[in-house]
Parts: C-alpha cells; structure tokens; sequence
C-alpha cells in the first residue's frame, strides 16, 4: 500500500495529521502522565508535525523519497518534547525504507534506536505494532497496542489513560490510512477510561528540567555527548545526522561555522536537573542552537506551571557561607548556596513566583551563569535583571536602597549604583607561591585583594587586615565600613577591628557580622 505513496500523498497525508491533531490536541494533553505529567504531549506533537508541513510546502512533485526526507528533516528541525523527537525519527525512518518491503517497521527501528533507555508502553511500543504492507492493518495493531500500554506502564495504569505519545501516533497512522486510500478512519482509545490524573502530577518527582537543541556533530562527538547526558538525566533522545544545510530553515538561528562541509544536524532531547551541566556538554560536543530549558516541575501539583505574578517583586542572591545566607534573608531576599547551576538559579527565580527579579551574583564567575537563567526566564513570562556584584557586600549595599515603591527598573538601577560605590576587599591565605602586584608570595601567606587585585601580603592576620582597611579609609570621604568574618577567622577578629577603627576613624560607622564563609577570614565593604 505504501508504495502509492507519492509527493502528492505525502502533502496530503501531512494536512490531515496536522488537522487530525489540532482536533485532539487537548485530550492527547490531557492524556499526558509519562514520562513528565506537563499536560503538552498533544500541543507538541501538533507544532512537531507542523514544522514537517511547512518544511514541504513548494517541494516539486516528482520526487517521493525527498519530500519524506524533507517532511522528515522539517520534524527533526521542529520537535518539541519526548514524543515530537520520537515522531520526527520515526518519520527519517519511514523515509528511509520507503522503498524497502516493510517501510513502517524501518520507522519503528530506527525510533527505538534513537532512545536511550527505550520504555515499554510508550509511543514505541505503539510505532513497533504497526508494521506490515497492509497500511489499515496496521493502523488498527497500533490502535490495539495503544490500548495495552496501561498494562505495561504502571503510572498509566494508575492515572486510567493510555500513553499521550502513543495516542498521537494513532492520530499520524490513521491520517496516512486515509491519505492513501480516503477512507476517513478514527480510532477510537478503546476500553480504557480517560480521567485527569491528579495523582501522578503530585506525585512527580522526575528531573527538573527539560533540555532540547539542535546540534551540528560528528557522529563520534554526538555518542560521547549521548553518554554525558545518559550520567545527568533521564528521558534521552537523540535523533537526526543528515548532513543537508540547514541554515536557510533556521532563518539565521543557526550558529555561523567557519567549516565548508557542515556536520551532521542533530536534535538532542533530556530531561535533567542541571541543565548548566547538560548544555556544557554540548558545547564540548559542538556548537548547540535553538537550546529550550523548559521547567517541568514548577507548581505541578496545581495541574500545571505557575504563571508569575506581574505586580511582585523578589531578589535572588548566592551565598557563600550560612552567616551571610541569613542576613541576605533578613533583607527579603532568596539566598542561594555558592556557586549555583543555571538550573538551580532559574529554579529559585521561579519559585519566587515575582514577574520582576533582581539576581545578585556575588562572584564575578557566576555572572554568566545568573544571565543564562535570566534569558531562560524570559520564556516563562518572568523579567530578571542581573546586578553585577563580585562580592557578598556589594550585594548587601544593593539590598540596602531597595525600595518596592519605585519602578522596577529604577530600583535596579539604584541597587546597582549602591553595588557600584561600595569597594570590595578580601583577606586570604595563598595557596601557592605567585608573582603578584604586591610582591611574591608564598604558600601561608596572607594576602588582602582589594576588587580582585592583590593589595598586601603579610604574616600576620591581624596585622595585615588593619592595615588593609587603614588603606581603603586613606583613599577618600567613607562614612559606613561592613566587616564580614569568615569561618576559620579568630573569635576577637571582629572585636579588635572594631576597635580599630573606633580609635582611628572615630567618624565611619561599622557593622560588623559572622559570615560564615569558608577560606576568607575577612571580607570588606567600605562605602
């Protein structure tokens, strides 16, 4: 039966599933537990096939085997979650065996092989039923199969529904059923009943985070990717490998490449819980593009994401030490452990549930980091400004002119002058012997940077923090010092730097804390 079809059929066949899945789209939706219970499987199926549909459109008519690479490619190029990934390979499956004698059985291997950890009761379980040359036959084993996988996957089983992934295929087999033989066919779900799952949703406890991109790679480059992102996450896809430029189909989004042969396109889908690590991985792998972090498991109990509040505001800030955490929570702000992943710091702007958010980065380092998650939660409706701070104590000048009834954006800009005007130093040990500004230190050494640059090198603590704040007082009018102490400092360290700087600047307030911070005894603000 497949062999009728031609160029003409494939445009049809692709106008009826598009059809055929915006007609089911909200209960393939509502059908979706497994294996994240996001409520989209239906809504990207249907932008899955509709990017194969305009990937067509103008094709000429004589050549059948290039319009499916081409609906195929448009798939791989416009998948979106688990099953449209899935449903773009087993399309360059189909393309594939086209002219082979069992074209849907092609389709179904080459999608098995695209996943990782292939999970019985799914979208390929059903791909794997519907093979043979008898198209309706097979369109109604995957009917039959679809309505088995609650016997196969027990969290479907529990939510009284068949798999969302699966159903859609159905959907896609009975448009090509009608295409080519226009008989109008619609398998129904079967004997299985249809509720909301609302348990399955509560009890989700999955990876956080849902990871898609193209990626132009070898093919060796792609497997080592395939087992880093096997290590983070769950829920692995990778499809594609055609070598075809796809430069004019990504309207520019694909990334300039100095090379004359382009690598191999692929689609990489995974979810994880630090999507940081996953795109990391990529970029040692290739350059990746088109890169979606989709948070799955914000406010799923509620029976899907939780649209921010635009009239609330929050500030997101890293600590570095327990000391410092609990006076950044005394200002109103969310307090982050050191150095946070994109994830974990997209996933604290979220769970603020503000529309405005100010990130503080206290590290210079984590600056790149704090924007990545800041454009990430853009797309789910949240606008994020990213403070330069390079220390706990710029932060804390920031978070003291902080004033809700200003315009958000006024208010950024006052915190980040407030940042901007306090100067940051730090008292450590060296680790290593070095050639610095100061002179050569030595391992033990103590050394005071004042904004990153070595400034003094001592033997004594003491010694060498007083004379450091001695310095930072002599360069012009202060009128406010915060002293910070660290977790390995003396328990007087404070005591007698206060002191200090009662009997020599009688005129510059002091506010000194316990910061807690590991391998810096003293950290310095002086404004």
């Amino acid at each position: 039966m497949l062999e009728a079809l031609d160029t003409y059929a494939v445009r049809r066949w692709c106008a009826l599933a598009v059809a055929a899945l915006r007609r089911h789209e909200q209960e393939i939706n509502e059908l979706n537990v497994y294996p994240v219970p996001d409520g989209d499987t239906g809504t990207n199926l249907l932008l899955t096939m509709c990017s194969a549909q305009d990937a067509i459109a103008g094709l000429p008519d004589d050549e059948t085997r290039g319009t499916l690479t081409a609906l195929a490619r448009g798939a791989l190029l416009g998948a979106r979650g688990n099953s449209g990934v899935i449903t773009a390979q087993w399309l360059a499956g189909l393309a594939n065996g086209v002219d082979g004698p069992d074209p849907l059985r092609e389709a179904a291997l080459a999608a098995y092989q695209a996943v990782a950890h292939p999970v019985e009761g799914t979208i390929l379980t059903v791909a794997r039923a519907a093979n043979g040359a008898n198209l309706k036959e097979a369109a109604d084993a995957a009917a039959k199969a679809l309505a088995r996988t609650p016997e196969q996957l027990p969290v479907l089983a529990q939510a009284g529904v068949v798999d969302a992934g699966g159903r859609g295929l159905v959907v896609i087999l009975d448009a090509l059923v009608e295409a080519l033989t226009g008989e109008s066919i619609e398998h129904d779900i079967g004997h299985v009943e249809v509720r909301h799952h609302e348990t399955p949703v509560l009890n989700y406890r999955g990876p956080a985070y849902e990871v898609q991109f193209l990626i132009d790679a070898d093919k060796d480059a792609v497997s080592v990717l395939r087992g880093a992102l096997d290590k983070l996450g769950d829920s692995l896809v990778v499809v594609g490998g055609s070598r075809e430029s796809a430069a004019s189909e990504t309207s520019g989004l694909r990334p300039a490449t100095r090379d004359t042969a382009p690598s191999p396109t692929w689609r990489v889908h995974v979810h994880v819980d630090d999507a940081g690590k996953a795109i990391e991985a990529a970029l040692v792998a290739g350059r990746p593009y088109q890169i979606q972090i989709t948070h799955l498991t914000s406010s799923k109990a509620e029976g899907g994401p939780r649209r921010p509040d635009p009239t609330a505001r929050a500030v997101v800030v890293t600590a570095n030490g327990d000391g410092i955490g609990r006076l950044f929570t005394s200002e109103g702000a969310v307090a982050l452990k050191a150095n946070p992943s994109t994830a974990e710091i997209l996933d604290a702007i979220l769970a603020t549930g503000a529309g405005r958010v100010a990130v503080l980065p206290t590290d210079s380092n984590l600056r790149a980091v704090a924007q990545t998650a800041a454009d990430e939660a853009f797309g789910e409706g949240v606008k994020v400004r990213v403070i330069p701070t390079r220390s706990p104590v710029q932060a804390l000048a920031a978070l003291a002119v902080r004033d809700p009834e200003r315009r958000f954006e006024d208010d950024v800009i006052a915190m980040a002058e407030a940042a901007a005007a306090c100067r940051s130093a730090e008292v450590t040990h060296a680790s290593r012997e070095a050639i610095t500004v100061a002179g050569t230190c030595k391992p033990g050494d103590v050394i005071a940077l004042v904004e990153g640059e070595v400034n003094l090198i001592g033997q004594d603590l003491l010694q060498v923090c007083v004379e450091l704040l001695d310095r930072m007082l002599a360069t012009g009018r202060n009128e406010l010092v915060t002293l910070l102490t660290g977790a390995g400092a003396p328990d007087d360290l404070a005591e007698r730097l206060t002191e200090h700087l009662a009997r020599q600047w009688p005129l510059v307030e002091v506010h000194a804390y316990d910061g807690g911070q590991q391998h810096y005894p003293l950290l310095v603000g002086v404004e």
